[in-house]
């Protein structure tokens, strides 16, 4: 398979190889092609960059008692544990280890996991918003179900005590369109309307404003410091 020239492919199994989903031969087949193609471990870099973020949301969940089930059964563990327990401390310190070394992707698939759950906000769109230099600023995420808009702004953000940050979601034709004015730090939930999540949004963006938010009703008047593209689940 020739995927070089295939970009909405690349991009698919490139979230996927991230997410973990990817798995047995076609994981270590998108490996291969890693390494021998720089653009494709951008692009994968790249959905590392968008997805790790999500990782901040996720609070403690118990799984199910499902869950655990299905994950003996896949690993075949209940007719293996009679042959762990002999391992006793040293297979538990074995396990804290890898869990340590795995944390980052096992709090993304807590993150999956927990918006499954019944009583979880749903959430189906999310947006990496960075600056000039890619860093990450603020996380925006979209609960269609609820109508909810969640943002967080990231620790790394600073922003003068005259300013505030204001949000914007970008259309392909016409102003912009003010989705809400946000904290100097930490988490808000907004309403969420097509405004922000129709199909002729093409990007979000953060601009610097007075207190109060853009006196202009068609747009910003500061200097947009950040912005991003929606990412559907």
């Amino acid at each position: 398979m020739n995927i070089r020239d295939n970009l909405p492919l690349r991009e698919k199994l490139a979230a996927e190889y991230v997410l973990g989903t990817l798995k047995g031969h076609a994981r270590r087949r998108f490996e291969g092609w890693m390494h021998n193609d720089a653009a494709l471990r951008r692009t994968t870099a790249e959905w590392q960059d968008r997805l790790m973020p999500m990782a901040e949301l996720s609070g403690a969940v118990n799984p199910r008692p499902q869950v655990w089930r299905g994950i003996e059964r896949r690993l075949n563990l209940k007719a293996e544990r009679r042959s762990w327990q002999v391992w006793g401390d040293e297979a538990a310190g074995f396990w804290r280890s890898l869990g340590l070394a795995s944390s980052a992707f096992a709090a993304v698939l807590l993150f999956v996991l927990a918006t499954r759950t019944l009583d979880a906000p749903v959430i189906d769109h999310v947006a990496t918003l960075t600056d000039a230099q890619a860093q990450t600023a603020l996380l925006v995420t979209a609960d269609t179900r609820r109508k909810r808009l969640g943002v967080r702004v990231m620790d790394n953000v600073a922003v003068a005590s005259d300013k505030v940050l204001q949000l914007w979601a970008i259309p392909k034709q016409g102003a912009p369109r003010s989705l809400g004015v946000l904290p100097k730090h930490g988490s808000v939930e907004l309403a969420l309307t097509d405004r922000a999540i129709g199909s002729d949004v093409v990007m979000l963006a953060i601009s610097l404003e007075p207190q109060g938010g853009s006196p202009d009703p068609n747009g910003p008047t500061g200097p947009v410091l950040y912005k991003g593209a929606w990412v559907r689940m």
